[in-house]
């Protein structure tokens, strides 16, 4: 029976099957050659991070949009959960309109520039958010207590339709779900 050789993937020189160093299905007939040629790969993380570029880039706008949307409502009742809801003030999310906790918009999410905002988006009960219309007129007082009679005035001014780019959602997404990350880890 004759022994199997293969070649090296670097050096490409015929390798016996004692003497092989081996990567998953390459052969290497040293160990120099196998980390040269691992240097000269790219990680395992830059051919994902590539991969999920190419996924996201071809997703339709309202994906992208709700995608996007999720991360920072994902965020805004992360900063907030120590915080009562913005309208009624209760605390307790045991209620019978559902249990958990909306992020509620101020402006509504529409064709506002502010749905991405932060200072327009804060923790709401479902029964405000939901059973009451964001209930409005609680929401702005809260809203005065929270960030100033100033800053609620400049979310209320009129701001053109958003024109949102498929770069800009996908950005918004990643950076708000590395600040719920992060925020995480520090709050352990």
């Amino acid at each position: 029976m004759k022994a199997k050789t293969r070649k090296c993937k670097q050096c490409k020189k015929k390798v016996p099957a004692e003497s092989i160093y081996q990567k998953g299905l390459l052969a290497f007939c040293c160990v120099e050659h196998l980390i040269a040629y691992s240097k000269s790969q790219p990680g395992k993380t830059a051919v994902r991070q590539a991969h999920r570029d190419m996924k996201d880039h071809v997703k339709p706008m309202s994906q992208l949009k709700k995608e996007a949307q999720t991360a920072v409502n994902a965020w805004i009742r992360y900063r907030d959960k120590d915080l009562p809801c913005i309208s009624c003030g209760t605390f307790g999310s045991g209620n019978k309109y559902g249990g958990a906790w909306d992020a509620g918009h101020y402006k509504s999410v529409g064709a506002h520039a502010d749905r991405y905002n932060v200072l327009n988006i804060h923790k709401q009960c479902k029964a405000c958010n939901s059973w009451r219309s964001g209930n409005v007129v609680e929401y702005r007082k809260g809203l005065i207590d929270k960030i100033g009679l100033d800053a609620v005035e400049r979310l209320e001014k009129h701001h053109p339709p958003a024109k949102y780019t498929s770069d800009y959602l996908i950005r918004i997404k990643r950076i708000f779900q590395k600040r719920l990350r992060i925020r995480k880890k520090i709050t352990k």
